[in-house]
C-alpha cells in the first residue's frame, strides 16, 4: 500500500481545505521539540559540550522563526548553522559536526523521511546518515512516549464541523503520518477527514513535501479561489502559494485567537469568495511579524 493516501483521493465537494497539524491543530510544537527532537539532538550530535546554546539554535530554529515547521533535517541543520555560528561555542572550540553528507542528501530527495533515509543508509553506509537516521529514529520513539493527551486548540472541532459538510479535507503535514494518526485518531477528529477508500487523507512527511501533497489534492479539479491552506508556518503559506491556493495563518502563541477569528468570520469568506485579496493581505501581515530571520543573540 502506498505512503500517500491521496493515490485513492476523489473530490466530493467544491471546495478543499488543507490543515498542517503540530502547532496548528494540535498545541504539540513546544513538546515535541523541547522534550523529544532537543534532547536526543544534543545527544546524537555531541553536542553536550554547548547544549545551552544548541538548545537555543533548535528552539529558534523549529519554533520562533521564519523556519519554524520546516521539515526536521532541513530546520536540525539549520540549527548546526547557527549554533556553529555563535561566538560562545567557538571560544569553547567546540566540534559541531557539519552533516555534509545529509545536506547532500536533503537536496536530491523528495521525500525527506526515515524510510528514504534508511535506504540512503544501506545504500552508503554513510556514518552521518546513520547519525541522522539514529537520531530520528530515537525522536519518533520518545514522541511516541511522551507525547499523549495533547488536545487540539480550541477551536480545531468547531471549525472541522463547519467545514465537513461543505469541504474536502486532508491533513498536509511534515510529520511522520503514524503519528499524525494517532493523534488524529486519539481525539477522535480524524472522522472529519475526507476518506480514501478507506484511509483518512492523513499525509504526513512520507507523502512528500506540503507543496506536493496540496499539489496532487488540488489537482482533483478545485478552482483555485476554493483552495485553503490553514497552517502556523511560512512553509504552509509558501506551500499554498505555489498552488495558488489561498491561507490562513494561525498566529504562533495567538492559536486560540487565530481559530476564533477563522470561526467568526475566516471560513465565511472563503466560502463565500470573500477572503482573497484584502483580507488575506491583512492575515499575512500581521502573521510575517510574528516570525523573525534574525536570533536575538544576534545584535
Amino acid at each position: 500500500m502506498s505512503a500517500n493516501p491521496l493515490v485513492d483521493f476523489e473530490k466530493q465537494h467544491d471546495f478543499l481545505v488543507a490543515i498542517d497539524s503540530d502547532g496548528c491543530a494540535f498545541d504539540t510544537m513546544e513538546i515535541k521539540h523541547k522534550e523529544c527532537f532537543i534532547p536526543n539532538f544534543i545527544k546524537f550530535m555531541g553536542l553536550q559540550p554547548v547544549s545551552k546554546y544548541a538548545r537555543e539554535a533548535c528552539e529558534f530554529a523549529n519554533l520562533y522563526s521564519k523556519w519554524r515547521g520546516a521539515n526536521r533535517f532541513i530546520a536540525y541543520t539549520l540549527a548546526l548553522d547557527l549554533l556553529e555560528q555563535r561566538p560562545e561555542v567557538k571560544a569553547r572550540e567546540a566540534k559541531v559536526p557539519r552533516l555534509q553528507s545529509v545536506r547532500d542528501w536533503i537536496e536530491r530527495e523528495d521525500k525527506l523521511a526515515n524510510p528514504a533515509l534508511e535506504a540512503e543508509v544501506e545504500r552508503t553506509a554513510d556514518a552521518d546518515l546513520k547519525r541522522a537516521l539514529d537520531w530520528s529514529v530515537a525522536v519518533n520513539q520518545a514522541i511516541d512516549d511522551i507525547v499523549h493527551g495533547v488536545a487540539p486548540f480550541p477551536g480545531v472541532r468547531e471549525s472541522l464541523q463547519q467545514l465537513h459538510p461543505v469541504a474536502d479535507i486532508i491533513v498536509c503535514s511534515a510529520t511522520p503520518t503514524a503519528a499524525l494518526q494517532k493523534e488524529w485518531e486519539e481525539h477522535d477528529i480524524a472522522r472529519y477527514v475526507s476518506d480514501c477508500k478507506g484511509r483518512p487523507a492523513i499525509c504526513g512527511q512520507e507523502a512528500g513535501s506540503k507543496k506536493e501533497t496540496l499539489g496532487q489534492a488540488a489537482a482533483a479539479g478545485y478552482a483555485k479561489d476554493r483552495v485553503l491552506m490553514i497552517g502556523d508556518a511560512p512553509g504552509d503559506q509558501k506551500a499554498a502559494e505555489a498552488n495558488g491556493a489561498l491561507f490562513f495563518p494561525i498566529n504562533p502563541g495567538h492559536e486560540e485567537e487565530s481559530w476564533r477569528q477563522f470561526i467568526d468570520e475566516g471560513c465565511e469568506r472563503f466560502l463565500s469568495g470573500r477572503f482573497a485579496g484584502e483580507y488575506q493581505r491583512s492575515l499575512l501581515a500581521t502573521f510575517e511579524k510574528l516570525l523573525p530571520e534574525t536570533p536575538p543573540w544576534v545584535r
